[in-house]
């Protein structure tokens, strides 16, 4: 019983230092670091979509800790735009010592929502209930800690689903409200890849130049996986896909599709499929 009270001790301080009890030096600690991003969102009419997390926990699948098996990752209080987070970029919500072992499942606590549209109106959620007592959130493959390399989840906040919209959702004076029903998907960035590119078009024989707004859509058999909007300089990213083959299509009001067969996505892997919209003249 000694030993789990260190390591919960070790745990609540955030010890960076690798905690060993017993006489053969075994590892029993290995760092886990949690990041969060965001799905795609039609950031044309949102300045900012933010939440308040105020812990997370991570459960040990395999452990022998008494009591719960949920480990404390991070009690500091957080407030994320979650505008901000996209096109590849992550803020780190927890990097700590926990026990060495296998974690399948976060749990997500959530304390305020609020959306700030472009015209300036606000709006603030009811949190639900799931979310103020723990949001569960499963990762597969599930996250392995220990042997001398760190854990590492991703969680993947959909905007979109988990920000619902009330009334007209397409024009700023048309929103009466938003519902929130938060939606957050896990990954485990060891086991999976990312896709990145580019997004030009023109006239052809022209100047191509950057696309920015245009929607790149990732499908798996038919399937629509996620979807993603391109940037002022027409560059796109999608974070912690699982290893497969993708279909990529792209869409930009004004130019022709754009469609990529057979993208391979590999463990550890930066993709990169770069798409050229060509007006062809009539």
């Amino acid at each position: 019983m000694k030993t789990s009270k260190l390591l919960f001790t070790f745990l609540f301080a955030f010890s960076l230092a690798l905690f060993s009890c017993s006489d053969e030096k075994m590892e029993t600690t290995g760092k886990l670091t949690v990041q969060i991003t965001d799905a795609p969102f039609p950031f044309d009419i949102i300045e900012e979509a933010n939440v308040t997390i105020t812990k997370i926990e991570g459960r040990l699948k395999d452990g022998n800790i008494e009591g719960s098996p949920f480990i404390t990752l991070t009690e500091e209080e957080a407030q994320i735009n979650l505008v901000e987070l996209n096109n590849g970029l992550t803020e780190t919500l927890a990097d700590t010592t926990v026990p060495v072992g296998t974690y399948d499942l976060f749990r997500i606590y959530i304390k305020e929502a609020s959306v700030l549209l472009k015209d300036g109106t606000s709006y603030d959620m009811t949190i639900p209930s799931g979310a103020q007592s723990g949001l569960k959130v499963f990762v597969k493959p599930n996250i392995t800690v220990g042997g001398g390399s760190p854990g590492q989840v991703l969680l993947d906040f959909e905007i979109s689903r988990s920000f619902v919209p009330m009334s007209n959702p397409n024009s700023p004076n048309g929103i009466s409200g938003f519902n929130f029903k938060p939606v957050i998907k896990a990954c485990n960035i060891d086991t999976s890849g990312s896709l990145r590119g580019n997004v030009t078009g023109g006239f052809l024989g022209g100047q191509l130049e950057p696309i920015e707004g245009a929607e790149v859509s990732v499908f798996v058999a038919d399937t629509l996986n996620t979807t993603t909007f391109t940037d002022i300089d027409g560059n796109y990213a999608v974070l912690g896909l699982d290893p497969e083959t993708y279909t990529i299509t792209v869409e930009a009001d004004g130019y022709p599709s754009g469609i990529a067969e057979g993208v391979i996505i590999a463990t550890g892997s930066d993709t990169v499929q770069d798409f050229e919209l060509i007006i062809e003249e009539n």
